[in-house]
This record gives C-alpha cells, sequence and structure tokens, in this order.
C-alpha cells in the first residue's frame, strides 16, 4: 500500500479530513499501533504531500520543470511494460533512445536490445571486453524469496554468458517493503548465492533499502541482481548473425516465469524442474571448446518466449529466421511442457530459459557435441535466411511467428487482463513518444546548464 501515492491521488480531489480518515484506516490495517499514532502518520503524510504541491505555484519555472516529469498519460500496465510482448518492447526501445542521445559510445548498447551491454576497453596491448546485464526478481516471486533470488541470479548469469564473456562477479540490489519480515532478505541473498556457490561467481557488493521507506506498508519484495563479465573476444550479439546460419537450441525447464505458472496453479511438484545450471554448463561447454569465436549470435529464451526474442532479432539484424515448431517442443522439458498444454498456455509465447544459438552451418555438430558432451540436450531447430521476418513451420505450414501484445498468459490474473493489443495502441505510443523525447531534451538542458554555471 502506498500511502503516498494515495495521498497524492485524493488530496486535490476529496476533503483533507475524509483522506485523512481513510489514510489513517488504510495505516491501521497493516501496522498493530494506537490510533492516536496512525492519526499522527496521517497527517505527517498529508503534510508532507501539500508541502511538495507548492512547486506549482512557484516562480521558478525552470525548477518545476526540474522537479516534474514529463506525463505521458499511459500507464505501465496498459502499454504492457514488463510483460514482454509488443508494447514492452517498444517501451524499451523508447529507453534506449535517451540513452542513444548522450552520443557515449558502446559496442553494444541499449539500443541493439539484447541480452547485456558491452564496453570494450585495452589491458596493455591486449582488447577486453566487458558485459554487464541486470535483470529484476520476478514481481510474483517476493512471497518466495530463496526462488525469486535463485532464478534472478541465474537470469543475469544468462545474459552475460550468452554474450561470450565469462561471468567473474555479480551485485545485488535488495528492497523490503516496510511490514517485510528480515528473514526474506536472508532467504532472497541465499537463493543468489545458491547459483554463486553453484557456478564459483561471487556475490560482491549490492544494496539493501525499504521499498518507498516510510510511504509503503505492507511486506512487498523488489530486487535485482546484476552481473559482470569480461572477454577477450568480440561478444556474440544478436547482430552478427548471418544468412545460411542454423538455429540451435538447447533443452529449456524455465525459470522464474515457469516456477510462478507452477506455483500459483498448484502445481507445485514443477518448481523442482527448473532447479538447475544447465544453461550455464552449456554456455561454458561453448567457452572451454573454443568455439566461441566461431559461433556468430547467442540469446536466451526468455523476453515473451521464443515468439519475442525472434521478432527482436528479425528487427535488429533485418534478416530472417525460420523455426519448426515441432522440434522447439522436443526440446521443452517435458514436465514443464504437459503443465503448459494443461493450462492452455503457448509454450511459443513463455520463457523457457533455452540457450539459442545461432553459428555457422559447418561447427553445428562441434557446437552440439560440445554441449551434449556436459549432459545438456540441444537440436537444430530452424535456419537464418533473407526473408526479414520470422515464420514458424508447423505441421507443413508457414505462418509468420510475432510477439503478442503481452507474453502467454500464464497466471489466473494474466488471464483476465488479456493479451490482446488495446485499440489505442498506436495513441498510446505516440503519447509515449512524446513523453521520451521531452525526457531527452530535460536531460539535455539540465546538462548544458551546470556545464555553463
Amino acid at each position: 500500500m502506498d500511502i503516498e501515492g494515495f495521498t497524492r491521488k485524493y488530496i486535490k480531489e476529496e476533503d483533507e479530513n475524509d483522506v485523512k480518515e481513510k489514510l489513517k484506516d488504510k495505516i491501521l490495517e497493516y501496522k498493530k499501533i494506537k490510533p492516536q499514532k496512525a492519526d499522527e502518520m496521517a497527517q505527517a503524510v498529508i503534510d508532507e504531500v501539500k508541502s511538495t504541491l507548492k512547486i506549482e505555484e512557484h516562480q521558478d519555472k525552470s525548477l518545476q520543470g526540474l522537479i516534474n516529469y514529463p506525463h505521458a498519460q499511459v500507464n505501465m500496465g496498459e502499454i504492457g511494460v514488463g510483460s514482454r510482448g509488443e508494447g514492452d518492447f517498444f517501451v524499451h526501445r523508447k529507453i534506449a533512445d535517451i540513452v542513444a542521445s548522450t552520443k557515449i559510445n558502446a559496442l553494444i548498447s541499449p539500443s541493439a536490445q539484447d541480452d547485456g551491454g558491452v564496453v570494450k576497453t585495452n589491458v596493455g596491448s591486449e582488447d577486453i571486453y566487458i558485459t554487464t546485464a541486470v535483470d529484476g526478481i520476478h514481481s510474483r516471486l517476493s512471497e518466495y524469496p530463496f526462488l525469486g533470488g535463485f532464478h534472478v541470479a541465474r537470469a543475469t548469469l544468462r545474459d552475460v554468458c550468452v554474450m561470450g564473456a565469462y561471468p567473474i562477479a555479480m551485485l545485488s540490489d535488495l528492497h523490503l517493503a516496510d511490514d517485510g519480515d528480515v528473514g526474506k532478505l536472508f532467504d532472497f541473498t541465499a537463493g543468489v548465492c545458491a547459483v554463486s556457490e553453484l557456478l564459483n561467481v561471487p556475490l560482491v557488493a549490492g544494496s539493501t533499502l525499504r521499498v518507498g521507506g516510510d510511504m509503503v506498508l505492507g511486506d512487498r519484495l523488489v530486487s535485482a541482481v546484476g552481473s559482470v563479465g569480461v572477454s577477450p573476444h568480440p561478444p556474440t550479439a544478436r547482430k552478427r548473425a548471418e544468412v545460411g546460419d542454423v538455429i540451435l537450441m538447447t533443452e529449456g525447464s524455465g525459470g522464474g516465469t515457469i516456477t510462478t505458472t507452477a506455483l500459483y496453479h498448484g502445481m507445485f511438484d514443477v518448481v523442482w524442474e527448473t532447479m538447475d545450471i544447465n544453461f550455464i554448463k552449456a554456455s561454458e561447454a561453448i567457452f572451454n571448446s573454443g568455439l566461441i569465436t566461431e559461433v556468430h549470435a547467442m540469446t536466451d529464451v526468455t523476453n515473451g518466449g521464443l515468439r519475442g526474442d525472434a521478432h527482436e532479432i528479425s528487427r535488429t539484424t533485418g534478416l530472417g529466421l525460420k523455426f519448426y515448431e515441432d522440434k522447439i517442443r522436443e526440446l521443452i522439458n517435458p514436465t514443464v511442457l504437459n503443465m503448459l498444454e494443461k493450462l492452455n498456455i503457448d509454450p511459443l509465447g513463455v520463457s523457457v530459459d533455452s540457450l539459442m544459438i545461432i553459428t555457422p552451418e559447418n561447427i553445428a555438430e562441434e557446437v552440439k557435441k560440445a554441449i551434449n558432451d556436459v549432459g545438456v540436450t540441444i537440436s537444430q531447430i530452424g535456419e537464418v535466411d533473407s526473408k526479414g521476418k520470422s515464420r514458424l513451420i508447423k505441421e507443413g505450414k508457414e505462418t509468420e511467428l510475432v510477439p503478442l501484445f503481452r507474453e502467454a498468459a500464464y497466471t489466473k490474473i494474466k488471464k483476465i487482463v488479456g493479451d490482446t493489443q488495446p485499440d489505442d495502441f498506436q495513441l498510446m505510443k505516440q503519447k509515449t513518444e512524446k513523453a521520451a523525447q521531452e525526457a531527452i531534451k530535460k536531460k539535455e538542458n539540465i546538462v548544458k546548464m551546470i556545464l555553463n554555471r
């Protein structure tokens, strides 16, 4: 419960005393304190919010511009941010536009919409490629912190590995709301450290704070884990894919998304299927075999499932990708696939956490052997061509493989929200674009002001 957000929403519309009483009741729902104390807290929140609203009357318009943010009038849920579909991808491209406006170059920047970012530096006479990635805990795993920590740690390490880098360190950013039990902090960290220990990648730094400080009641856990990797070789980025390459994929058992699906449908045994490090083992097999310099691109099948990843690779490269549905199904863990089919969830629209490798055909067998040798199943699922879009071959028929507006609905609440594109999506995009451009302009004005002081 965001009591500051609640106050900001209603203080302009309702009588202050009514807002105070409602706020007091909300506080007492969460806090075992005396009504008088709750009354004082409610008044303090109202006083603080009213003080900030005075900026609207301030004579310094530049200060107003600094403090206020550009309103897109488009909500996160409406446009599907975090739901790994078309709306989410669009917003991420706008974020990348803001990054690109700095004109500070990276070898692989957010504009590439790749799994991790890469900068190139030198140590003596040798080139070194440094990869960084960060992933957030699955929002529905707040009540299951060990699982949240385990899967987000795997996710960030995957993002480093698919760029062809050896992971060398992790860092954690942990936020727990005011009423959360501190045991959640420890359980989450233990989950991260389980992956750290299994893969010999140290957790070296982090931050632990409350969600919203005193202003958010409840016990919601929000966190992220980042990772750093290094390589002496150029990254295996999506843009390196070439016509004639073949597409390989390892067996996927899922991570945070599949775990969430299992938990919230009461299919608890499926959770065990996700507890492995096969993805990292497969990546390390490529590194140790010396084939990494010959592989063109790697990615993890996560964001919006194969539909989302394939679409983004085609968009980034301008190439076509052809996939065979029967081959893909064979590489989804049978227990996981059975659950998805029972629940009528599209296996191509959710994260199954497979490693997808795009490689020249002449080394494909060597890649498969290296990965099979560490006990991970891998097969060819498609080819790269020049048709400029992703397609799926199913029962002999070819159809375009496109992402849904949101990833396949894998919980009951997601099924109610739906995955169809809103009628006003184009208008949403225009408003979002405008807000992003205003943010760029604001940034440029502030930078100029500071430089000219």
